[in-house]
């Protein structure tokens, strides 16, 4: 793993947390996204190396609804760059992990992506990421 590519924290509503990141970081929300496959909008900030990325569930049953439901707004998850997602996977797997989807799937940013169930991470839902070219 190369380093922390982002940080993803749930929230109720994009509109209402932007601005206060913003602030918060004393940068701009640089892009909106959503992804359809995952139920989710997303907004991203550059702060150094690492992004904070922001996620509004879509729909009222969706992944991020039912976090929120749960836990409350906060952070949802970390995520690692890595350089080959599928050999990353197969290292982890290999080592006891066990990992949310068997392939990775296009998420947001332009990024292949796999997460790691949290009961082998210490209660951490951790996502590999991996860019695409």
């Amino acid at each position: 793993m190369q380093h922390v590519e982002h940080i993803g924290i749930a929230v109720k509503k994009l509109e209402t947390a932007i601005p206060i990141y913003e602030k918060l970081l004393n940068t701009i929300c640089y892009k909106t996204e959503s992804v359809e496959t995952e139920k989710v909008n997303t907004a991203f900030f550059q702060t150094g190396e690492a992004k904070i990325e922001l996620l509004e569930s879509s729909t009222e049953d969706g992944v991020i609804a039912r976090f929120i439901e749960k836990k409350g707004e906060g952070i949802h998850h970390i995520a690692f760059e890595v350089t080959d997602i599928r050999a990353e996977m197969k290292r982890l797997m290999e080592d006891g992990f066990v990992l949310l989807n068997e392939e990775p799937k296009k998420g947001a940013d332009n990024k292949l992506v796999c997460f790691l169930h949290p009961k082998g991470t210490n209660g951490v839902l951790v996502e590999l990421c991996q860019s695409i070219l």
